[in-house]
């Protein structure tokens, strides 16, 4: 098409140059003669040159309206570049400036587009087949990880890894796959969380990963040697062959790992296979560590960054630790157990914790990777190199020395010698000085409570009320316990217990058990409220306005503001403030319990989310109960120095009356007794 606008261009020009050349000469238009054979030659005029050019362009109208067709080698890139340099509009935009410099350049569009046979071509030209050229590649790229090319969806294609027509070699800074920029050209798909999803991958966000660790960082400033996402997943020395790690060809095979890595950490790899743990890696042991079992994948930190797994802080717990209490791998390879403890106990792990970073650790006495057997004359760890091992530390150690430091602190029960004998001795003093002062101490308490007993008493609580709290502190007591065993289950206390195991069946029987006593005692002390000797309580329990002008009474005096005790009544506002949290936390504490009692028949009408909140405050209104019993009211009725060493109306309804006399004054003033009179019946005080 193009070509014949040239043509007509250039007709159009010549004629136009003849008709001005003649008019010129002439001075007027020239008429057009017939020079064919025709036999009635006459002279046209201008209206029959006019109709005569008409026919001409109407003519070449009809044949541009055909396409031009040909070999797509016909048309030159000029062409080409007519129509594809039209920004933000159709056809397709290509600057055709990426070209230059490229792999391509010398190369013309229909070069790769070779689909191209007429102008204008079709819309639907058949994909670029990189292969014509690039037959080689063509013929290993058949997979990419675990996706075949050409049968599963994602797959990438040449131009998700080398782009379209700026395509460089990987030796430019600028090309998509060059080592420095290879982390944003494979996070493309491998950072697509919905493309991952769909294709089933669980590693989530790698390059976000690989980008925080000592090689993405090294590439991203700019170092091409180290290793980016090529040099540890291109098996045959060709990115086009990524395999699976499943593969046993594959680079990230767990049998290959040590030789990848090994790619720039030659002196490492060879120390690793001299290792044990090589050496089981060699023979298929999948049990045992390799490169990626301690530093990692990705997301591979520095030595010294206390954050890497292998750092000094944390080589022992993180990294050693999870193999070697191991009960299972102890067993299979008979090594002994417990050696984190024995590590912690000792001085080089108690310093480790406190965040020395130049005490020893695993590492320093075992080596990193050519982690040998004690009985391997090889080993770091054997006798005839101990000297050197922790010479490497203590200067001048000697040979005595060595063989006769224990670097793992002996566990419970291990210990000989003369440290065994002293153990003994100690526990024995310990059980012997403790507990006399305990028996001591002891038996001072009983006596003055006894003392106290003596006293002149005042009745508080009916038999009745008695039961009441003890039920009440029963069943709250067991609760506590056996709730709080549900959540810290690994404790001391709750193993001691519970067993290690946890006694889930008798823990829970035991908790919902006691559970019904405090329901069942919260409706004995309901119906106890419509008693006459109830409605009396209800009544001096309620709370008024002189409770928060007595409060704001005792904070003034505690505070040295004033020197006037508030006179208390038959119950103070701290009891009654403690009665009422006690009314408001047994609602909820009953309620949510039930509802998590119940869970799997209320989660269809209250759903799971309602639940979620019950958990949350069943747990947290557990924590303030017994906070508030464990700080409130013991102070209340033990540490409060009036009442020391207790207040024994729990276990007897009754109190010494000078306590009385001094903690509730107020009780028995003319006034309220006068009152209580009026009403006709009598109360405790």
């Amino acid at each position: 098409m193009f070509l014949v606008f040239e043509f007509m261009e250039r007709r159009t020009h010549i004629y136009s140059s003849e008709s001005s050349s003649l008019s010129t000469q002439l001075g007027r238009p020239r008429p057009i003669r017939c020079t064919g054979p025709c036999v009635n030659h006459m002279e046209k005029g201008p209206r029959d040159m006019f109709h005569h050019r008409l026919t001409i362009f109407f003519a070449l109208f009809l044949f541009l309206l055909t396409p031009v067709t040909g070999l797509a080698d016909d048309y030159p890139d000029w062409i080409c570049a007519d129509c594809h340099s039209n920004t933000g509009g159709e056809p397709t935009e290509v600057d055709h400036s990426h070209l230059a410099g490229s792999q391509h350049e010398d190369l013309s569009c229909t070069d790769c587009h070779s689909g191209i046979t007429q102008l204008p071509h079709r819309d639907n030209l058949a994909k670029v087949d990189c292969a014509e050229c690039h037959d080689d590649v063509a013929e290993v790229y058949v997979q990419h990880g675990r996706g075949i090319v050409g049968e599963t969806p994602h797959v990438p294609t040449c131009v998700n890894c080398h782009g379209t027509h700026q395509i460089k070699s990987p030796d430019d800074p600028t090309s998509l796959v060059h080592a420095t920029n290879l982390p944003n050209t494979c996070g493309a798909c491998h950072e697509d969380q919905d493309l991952l999803a769909e294709m089933g991958i669980k590693f989530k966000h790698p390059i976000e990963v690989y980008k925080k660790g000592v090689h993405g960082q090294a590439t991203a400033g700019g170092k091409d040697n180290a290793a980016s996402c090529n040099d540890c997943h291109s098996t045959g020395g060709t990115a086009h062959r990524i395999l699976p790690p499943g593969d046993i060809e594959s680079t990230i095979n767990y049998f290959n790992i040590s030789k990848t890595c090994g790619q720039c950490h030659s002196t490492i790899q060879k120390e690793f296979e001299i290792g044990v743990h090589g050496e089981l890696v060699a023979r298929g042991e999948v049990d045992a560590p390799t490169c990626t079992h301690c530093h990692g994948e990705h997301n591979i930190l520095a030595t010294d960054d206390p954050l890497s797994p292998v750092s000094p802080f944390r080589v022992a717990e993180a990294t050693c630790t999870p193999c070697h209490d191991s009960a299972k791998l102890n067993e299979k390879y008979d090594l002994p157990s417990g050696r984190l403890q024995s590590y912690v106990d000792s001085y080089h792990g108690l310093k480790s914790r406190t965040g020395d970073k130049t005490v020893a650790n695993c590492a320093s006495c075992h080596e990193a990777h050519m982690v040998l057997p004690r009985d391997d004359p090889r080993s770091s760890v054997n006798p005839a190199n101990l000297v050197t091992t922790c010479g490497n530390c203590h200067e001048g150690m000697s040979a005595e020395m060595a063989s006769k430091t224990r670097i793992h602190a002996p566990a419970a029960g291990q210990q000989s010698g003369w440290p065994h004998i002293i153990k003994i001795i100690y526990q024995i003093l310990i059980f012997c000085v403790i507990g006399g002062m305990a028996g001591y101490c002891l038996l001072d308490y009983l006596r003055q409570v006894r003392n106290m007993l003596r006293k002149e008493q005042v009745r508080r609580m009916e038999a009745d009320e008695v039961v009441q709290h003890t039920v009440l502190a029963i069943s709250f007591t067991v609760l506590v316990i056996t709730g709080f065993s549900l959540r810290f289950y690994d404790a001391w206390w709750a193993k001691m217990i519970f067993g290690r195991e946890g006694g889930a069946a008798i823990r829970g029987l035991i908790h919902r058990g006691a559970a019904v006593v405090m329901i069942l005692g919260a409706i004995w002390h309901f119906f106890f409220l419509f008693t006459t000797k109830g409605r009396i309580f209800f009544h001096d329990i309620s709370l008024s306005w002189l409770d928060a002008k007595q409060f704001w009474g005792m904070l003034m005096y505690n505070l040295g503001r004033t020197d006037e005790h508030p006179q208390m009544r038959r119950f103070s506002f701290v009891e009654k403030a403690e009665y009422w949290a006690l009314i408001w936390g047994t609602i909820v504490m009953v309620l949510t319990g039930l509802a998590l009692w119940f869970e799997s028949y209320l989660v269809h009408y209250l759903g799971k989310g309602v639940l979620e909140v019950f958990l949350v405050i069943h747990y947290y209104e557990a924590w303030l109960a017994f906070l508030a019993i464990l700080v409130w009211h013991m102070y209340g009725v033990i540490f409060n120095p009036h009442l020391y060493p207790m207040n024994p109306a729990w276990l007897t309804g009754k109190m010494p009356r000078e306590m009385f006399e001094t903690e509730h004054p107020a009780a028995q003033s003319p006034g309220n007794v006068a009152k209580v009179k009026r009403m006709g019946r009598e109360r405790d005080v």
